[in-house]
């Protein structure tokens, strides 16, 4: 008897120690047009947008996808606001469409000067616009450059169409990035990639309420290492991270022995609880949606895929 108490108590203990699906069910292939390498976002009256292919599509809950934007030259990191609008990167610009469709140029420069290539955005709970602004590929026509002559990558904020202050420029290459609940933090995927030892790591920082950054509270959420690191990331309403990182194939400058292409799925504190693998690479970026936010979208290779979660995402549209 005492022999049995101890086996289901060690049971007990290893099943309580062992992770839990946050996902369920499986990956599906949503649409595989080739049109969607980038910038999904959920619009809560039944679109999720996305880029790819030099226009912006969008997918509807009977699984049609429609070019919603075409041309839309450079589009990639997007998000709906709480008035249903379309915020996107697009062109070296930050735009944002208007329910009527016309457009609102948020942001076209930084004192005078052409930004790199504005990658991923993300809203604050005032409706302040966050966005990335790296570059890759050709660097010839960076015009950021800090007193000594240096190219800069940074971070900024939109208070208004045109009212732009850079909050961070001491990463390496900033991408993804997330202002959570509260705008008590701001999440940022440091992503250069294509350089031997370039970072592949998310870091937090706290938020001031005026929305600048205290750079002194940088903290390591995870590092991909030799890795692809992050890309696009999202949260859901457990604070959970949803990233999406790695590569199938190697490339010049990243290994993968440790870090498949797919979703990396992270406590706040940055604890791996799951692994979402994907079998096309790069695995670019995700986003929460359907009639109950449980349906996790994903980006990749051009490819859409789905997979349903446990719990519902935050999503822009609604504070």
């Amino acid at each position: 008897m005492i022999r049995l108490k101890l086996s289901i108590l060690l049971l007990v203990t290893v099943l309580a120690a062992a992770p839990q699906r946050v996902t369920e069910g499986e990956l599906k292939v949503v649409s595989n047009a080739g049109g969607a390498g980038e910038g999904p976002s959920w619009d809560p009256a039944g679109f999720l947008y996305f880029t790819g292919g030099g226009k912006i599509s969008r997918l509807n809950l009977q699984g049609k996808v429609e070019a919603f934007r075409d041309p839309a030259p450079g589009a990639n990191g997007s998000s709906v606001d709480p008035q249903k609008r379309l915020v996107v990167c697009e062109n070296r610009k930050v735009i944002r469409i208007e329910r009527d469709g016309s457009v609102t140029v948020l942001a076209d420069n930084y004192e005078g000067k052409k930004f790199n290539s504005p990658n991923d955005t993300s809203l604050d709970s005032k409706g302040r616009v966050y966005f990335s602004d790296p570059r890759y590929g050709n660097r010839s026509t960076i015009e950021m450059l800090d007193a000594a002559g240096k190219q800069v990558e940074g971070v900024y904020r939109i208070d208004a169409p045109g009212k732009v202050t850079r909050i961070i420029h001491e990463l390496d290459r900033p991408n993804g990035l997330l202002v959570s609940p509260g705008d008590r933090y701001l999440y940022v995927a440091d992503n250069n990639n294509n350089t031997e030892g370039g970072a592949r790591k998310l870091w937090r920082f706290d938020l001031k309420k005026d929305g600048s950054v205290d750079t002194g509270s940088k903290k390591l959420i995870f590092d991909w290492r030799k890795g692809r690191g992050p890309d696009g990331f999202k949260m859901d309403r457990q604070g959970r991270l949803y990233v999406a990182a790695g590569r199938n194939k190697a490339s010049q400058f990243e290994t993968t022995d440790e870090f498949k292409s797919g979703v990396y799925i992270l406590s706040p504190e940055g604890k791996l609880l799951e692994f979402v693998a994907v079998p096309t690479d790069e695995t670019t970026n995700v986003a929460f949606g359907g009639s109950d936010l449980k349906t996790l979208y994903i980006t990749s290779g051009g490819t859409l895929y789905s997979i349903r979660t446990k719990t519902a995402g935050r999503i822009t549209a609604v504070n």
